[in-house]
């Protein structure tokens, strides 16, 4: 791959030009430090800021936005675009309540439709009203019995949640594409997917689609939305298969940058961009590089992140950091610090366990503008 000069005099690999005009508005860190190139073990890390134990479940970070910001209007504070990551974990000792909601749907597929966002098949909303006063009695049984309230709570959370779901139109406007432009839509890089790339395949669609859902959502009150793009593991032939990919992440990244900028929604929103860990300096037998968590790379922008920064270097075969190493605990505790959070705070394991939402982490004031 051959380079290109940002116009904040940074090289970047010249298949992100689109990325490479808003370089100005975001940060780089070229200098991550994971702990295992592990796909399994290196997500849960990445997604609680603790190792994988058999002892302790550590919870999501999102539930812990979920559980210490709270809700933000009728949606969920936590959704999953369109789901949750498999090894990512869930919300450990938390409530069940502090879990992500998820679409179950891809948005860029045709036919996208939220699961379970209609009433089930003979069910109006005169039975569906009915049915809500039947189990406000069964509930008010089981309290009358002293069933835990914990526990009651939680279920009303979850009902309460589906039922906002079912009859707000506003909530289940932020989940449709149909009021974005073609403008917006080409932002994001729609017209790139369906182009032949290497050797003949079809650029990936969907990204440009989830990244605009992410964003309606936020604008909508949700507090933290992931959202999952895979197939970039490639063992073999490295080359060709990223060359497919890169086209709609570059266009992706770009259009939801500068979207939120001309909103004005980027200084309270932050976008972080990041994978479980990078790949091997050396390709390997197949053409292909392997599993390294030593060093790598992250894109995060606003949120009072500095703009047009590249923080931290590697060396030369990018093997290792050469300079400013950001452990992952001190780029999490960083975000959580950006969100309001204290990630210092002890949350209670198991009603008496006092446990910190991030262990050994530190603040990373260079990150910060």
């Amino acid at each position: 791959f051959g380079v290109t000069k940002t116009k904040t005099g940074e090289i970047l690999s010249d298949n992100f030009p689109e990325t490479a005009k808003v370089l100005d508005k975001v940060t780089i860190l070229r200098s991550l430090v994971g702990r295992v190139p592990d796909h399994g073990l290196a997500t849960y890390h990445l997604f609680t800021g603790y190792p994988q134990t058999a002892v302790i479940d550590y919870p999501q970070m999102g539930s812990v936005v979920a559980h210490e910001l709270g809700k933000r209007g009728e949606l969920p504070p936590y959704i999953a675009v369109p789901n949750k990551n498999a090894f990512a974990g869930g919300t450990g000792f938390l409530s069940s309540a502090y879990g992500p909601f998820e679409i179950g749907s891809d948005p860029g597929n045709a036919g996208y439709q939220v699961r379970d966002f209609s009433f089930p098949a003979g069910v109006n909303a005169d039975r569906f009203n009915r049915r809500l006063a039947a189990r406000q009695i069964a509930e008010q049984n089981l309290r009358a019995q002293g069933i835990d309230p914990n526990t009651l709570e939680t279920m009303d959370d979850f009902y309460n949640q589906a039922q906002t779901l079912l009859t707000s139109d506003r909530a289940q406007a932020a989940f449709k594409l149909e009021g974005e432009s073609a403008a917006t839509m080409d932002l994001y890089g729609q017209q790139v997917v369906g182009l032949r790339g290497p050797d003949n395949r079809f650029h990936p669609k969907g990204l440009a689609e989830r990244l605009i859902v992410a964003r309606r959502l936020v604008e909508a009150g949700v507090r933290f939305v992931t959202v999952t793009y895979g197939s970039w593991d490639c063992h073999v032939d490295v080359r060709s298969n990223t060359l497919d990919q890169m086209p709609a992440l570059d266009h992706a990244i770009a259009g939801l940058v500068t979207d939120l900028d001309q909103r004005g929604l980027l200084d309270s929103t932050i976008f972080w961009l990041t994978t479980e860990f990078g790949r091997t300096p050396k390709v390997n037998k197949d053409g292909g590089r392997d599993h390294h968590a030593r060093c790598y790379s992250n894109l995060i922008a606003g949120g009072g992140f500095t703009r047009g920064q590249v923080y931290g270097a590697s060396d030369a075969t990018g093997a290792e950091p050469s300079r400013d190493a950001v452990p992952l605990e001190d780029l999490l505790y960083t975000i959580y610090h950006q969100l309001g959070i204290d990630a210092d705070k002890e949350l209670l394991a198991f009603g008496t366990r006092p446990i910190e939402i991030i262990n050994n982490g530190k603040l990373v004031p260079g990150l910060i503008a």
